[in-house]
């Protein structure tokens, strides 16, 4: 028999319902589609359409002759990328940069959350987390100038280690001590405002599961062990999530405001890079060709980590 062609011009079933079903739900929650448009304005004005600039990568751009004038060649910028004297260095101290703040800045947070939680006072725990949040809303130029106020060479940090006989010495010119420096920095003012999150996920735990665990006679680190971890695992596994997404993204402001040149050795990550090749020293298509190799790299990691959460725990962000 015949199969009956649905006639010309005429919408399907299933797409009216769906067309059907927008209008309705919009009718009803016309305010939080409103809402939503400076949101998507936002992300459609400096996200998506920056992304068509990054044609540059694969030409010579010159600015009079415009994007699309400028002339192709190709992958020319990534392989003078790959084999330049910089590429392993700069690989390298990204790696090593974003490694150390995974392991030491990431779980800095959530250690937090769960000390505040196990605080019965609740003027201590205001107290502690105004303390806290306070150093994330501090300008990163000041947060900058007090880091190099305090390890200058008769700053208060080696004027305390004089006391133990250590020869006071401008810190930020080590290269050995950059990254410490710059992760024990990260940690002391991004820890609280990050705990808020894990915080909020705490409050959602059940209370009757606290109650059931001590008359069953669990102590307060078995709780912890046993209840408080595994109500927030989906939440740390999002975080985790969304730090692999961006692991690469070291944050160059910082970087810049602390580095030198006698710490390029260490210090020197590819957002830095970037920036001085393109912005120092006008090398638009060659600083795009390494900015979108940090993409792309950025990009495989999240979809990485989301696969292996949602094969693991079945949490994932899509």
């Amino acid at each position: 028999m015949a199969k009956t062609q649905p006639a010309v011009g005429k919408q399907a079933p299933g797409s009216a319902r769906n067309t059907n079903r927008f209008i309705r739900d919009f009718r009803i929650n016309k305010y939080l589609y409103l809402m939503m448009i400076p949101v998507v304005a936002y992300y459609l004005i400096f996200h998506y359409a920056p992304m068509y600039g990054a044609l540059i990568a694969f030409k010579e751009y010159s600015p009079m002759k415009g994007i699309l004038g400028s002339d192709w060649v190709g992958l020319k910028h990534f392989y003078d990328f790959f084999n330049s004297y910089y590429f392993w260095r700069i690989l390298k101290n990204t790696i090593v940069i974003s490694l150390y703040s995974l392991i030491f800045e990431f779980p800095a947070p959530i250690i937090l959350a769960l000390l505040i939680n196990e605080v019965r006072s609740k003027s201590f725990k205001r107290v502690a987390q105004t303390i806290t949040y306070m150093p994330y809303f501090i300008s990163l130029v000041v947060i900058c100038g007090i880091i190099t106020d305090f390890t200058n060479a008769d700053g208060i940090i080696n004027t305390l280690f004089t006391y133990f006989g250590y020869d006071g010495q401008a810190m930020l010119q080590k290269p050995e001590l950059f990254r410490p420096i710059y992760i024990l920095s990260e940690i002391w003012q991004r820890i609280g405002w990050e705990s808020i999150i894990y915080i909020a996920a705490l409050m959602s735990i059940d209370v009757e599961q606290y109650e059931a665990a001590r008359m069953d006679g669990a102590s307060r680190l078995k709780q912890m062990f046993y209840i408080t971890l595994p109500g927030i695992l989906p939440t740390i596994s999002i975080m985790l999530i969304l730090r692999m997404g961006n692991l690469l993204n070291v944050g160059f402001e910082k970087i810049i405001l602390l580095y030198n040149p006698i710490t390029y050795e260490t210090a020197d990550v590819i957002s830095s890079f970037v920036y001085r090749k393109g912005l120092l020293e006008f090398g638009w298509s060659y600083s795009s060709a390494v900015g979108l190799f940090n993409s792309v790299i950025n990009l495989a990691l999240l979809v990485t980590a989301n696969y292996i959460s949602r094969k693991v725990n079945k949490n994932s962000l899509w």
